[in-house]
């Protein structure tokens, strides 16, 4: 009779740690309070949604270096275009009232083109991704 408790609560104890080990793994992908995806512990892979992320991200980088070079624009709240499903814009940190504006925000975002935003400071860094 004691043999089997023993043997039934070894088997629970391996139950539990194998609960654990899946329940709380460590490895994998968190958002940082900008909504950007970052890497928490040392995840085997990188998923699909991550990937797209960062290639709106890069994208957005694009733009905001394409913006930079230009003598025209100044960087300083508006829309620089959009990357695939979500509009990119230069925001001030922290915001101001001039941010919110209408005219200072992508109209592709205002009308329902794409579904997302990026918004970026004035060095380009991102701000916040929705």
């Amino acid at each position: 009779m004691k043999k089997s408790f023993l043997i039934a609560g070894i088997f629970l104890i391996i139950l539990f740690g194998i609960f654990l080990f899946f329940r709380f793994n460590e490895d994998n992908w968190i958002k940082d309070n900008s909504g950007v995806w970052i890497k928490h512990g040392n995840p085997a892979e990188i998923p699909d949604y991550v990937l797209a992320q960062q290639s709106v991200i890069n994208c957005s980088a694009d733009l905001y270096m394409k913006a930079a070079l230009s003598s025209v624009i100044q960087l300083n709240s508006q829309c620089l275009g959009t990357c695939g499903d979500y509009a990119v814009d230069i925001v001030h940190v922290p915001r101001i009232a001039e941010d919110d504006k209408t005219e200072n925000q992508c109209e592709s975002y205002l009308y329902g083109k794409v579904n997302h935003f990026i918004e970026l400071d004035r060095n380009g860094s991102v701000v916040r991704i929705v």
